[in-house]
């Protein structure tokens, strides 16, 4: 009898660690999956722009790293930094 009662709690310590698991696990989930929204509502046409100048000068850097890329790339991050850092206080 002491033996199962033992088991019995074992087994809802087990079936209450699962629930809270499962219920941060949803919390968690809700909370990225709002961030994700914020971010589809908040990213336009403009920050893509950005992404793509600071691609394309880092793909010319790449093939020819001299100092003109290296300062080019140097620009294009600065400028594309300001204007996210703008947007996120926003």
């Amino acid at each position: 009898m002491e033996n199962l009662n033992d088991n019995e709690d074992i087994n809802r310590a087990g079936e209450n660690i699962t629930e809270d698991i499962e219920a941060s696990t949803k919390e968690s989930v809700s909370l990225y999956e709002l961030e994700q929204l914020i971010l589809q509502v908040c990213f336009g046409e403009e920050c893509s722009r950005f992404l793509a100048q600071r691609k394309q000068a880092k793909m010319q850097w790449l093939q020819d790293p001299n100092q003109s890329n290296v300062d080019d790339i140097n620009n294009v991050r600065r400028e594309s930094n300001r204007y996210f850092e703008k947007k996120r206080n926003n």
